[in-house]
């Protein structure tokens, strides 16, 4: 109890963005608190410092989908998960970019002159960045009612369906997942629910990481989590996505879950993980250090798990 008690400690001595968490998930403090604490990501810290290099035009990193990772997509995405504030005006300016200034195919967006089509990952992520800070526009709705469309045989999407892919893609089916689920926060519909049951599906099916055909590891790293993951898919940001949809605990994730309990180090906290290459506004975990992001989501994976 007492290491227990160390590590939420450690965890709590952090940026908002995370104390805020910690204090909602692990520590069950009444919203009064917790929502005094996420107001200060949009004043101090990680979520302050982002803020301080938007564009003048709204955007960041001067492109709406690149430059990795410093766009104005993915910039959305980690303020998403940071938990500011829905109602951030500067957030909401960023995200009417990525409808205003989108090529429209399918009644999605694209950010490519050269490839017509709509990727699901992308508009996935735009689904979710959009939602999540309250534009009410009927182009979101547009795009969720494309990704209900188009979903593989299986349950789950693929963005190289356009290419023939029949069998989804973890990457696609998890920014997929986000997006509807946070279309249906926002609306209150429940026109998704039949299919992020589906895709759902598809994760336990594979049991959150293995061949359907073999029962082999897919891709080793989806085993080890880093943050923020991007585009990417691994085992901890599918858990997680399982918990904040409110889905129950279901056997087949057991091995996933097992595995992450194996990761977890000797003083308690969990690996930092690795970062994708690219240009980030900076580095918030600098050196050889445990991750307090990746410690927060498996500490509240496993509640909801044992729960």
């Amino acid at each position: 109890m007492n290491g227990e008690a160390t590590v939420l400690g450690w965890l709590h001595d952090a940026d908002a963005a995370i104390r805020w968490q910690v204090e909602r998930d692990l520590l069950d403090l009444p919203e009064s608190e917790w929502a005094a604490t996420r107001a200060l990501v949009a004043t101090e810290g990680w979520g302050r410092r982002i803020l301080d290099v938007q564009d003048p035009a709204g955007t960041w990193g001067g492109g709406l989908y690149t430059p990795k990772w410093t766009s104005t997509n993915y910039t959305l995405l980690l303020l998403r998960r940071f938990g500011l504030d829905r109602d951030n005006q500067q957030a909401r300016v960023g995200a009417m970019h990525l409808l205003d200034d989108a090529d429209w195919h399918e009644g999605g967006v694209s950010y490519w002159k050269s490839r017509k089509l709509a990727e699901r990952c992308v508009n996935g992520m735009v689904l979710s960045e959009c939602a999540y800070f309250g534009i009410e526009d009927p182009r979101v709705d547009s795009i969720a009612e494309l990704l209900l469309r188009v979903p593989m045989i299986d349950g789950g999407w693929n963005c190289e369906d356009y290419r023939g892919a029949t069998h989804s893609s973890f990457h696609t089916t998890i920014s997929v997942l986000e997006g509807l689920l946070e279309w249906k926060l926002a609306t209150g519909s429940d026109e998704a629910d039949a299919a992020i049951a589906a895709g759902h599906e598809v994760l336990l099916a594979h049991e959150m990481y293995k061949s359907h055909r073999t029962g082999e590891v897919i891709n080793e790293a989806w085993l080890r989590p880093t943050f923020p993951p991007r585009w990417h898919y691994d085992v901890l940001r599918g858990l997680d996505h399982l918990r904040d949809a409110d889905a129950k605990p279901d056997r087949r994730a057991a091995s996933a879950v097992e595995d992450l309990v194996n990761r977890r180090r000797a003083d308690g906290r969990w690996p930092k993980g690795g970062q994708y290459t690219g240009v980030t506004h900076f580095t918030m975990e600098p050196g050889r250090v445990p991750g307090r992001w990746n410690t927060l989501h498996a500490m509240r994976v496993l509640r909801w798990w044992d729960g």
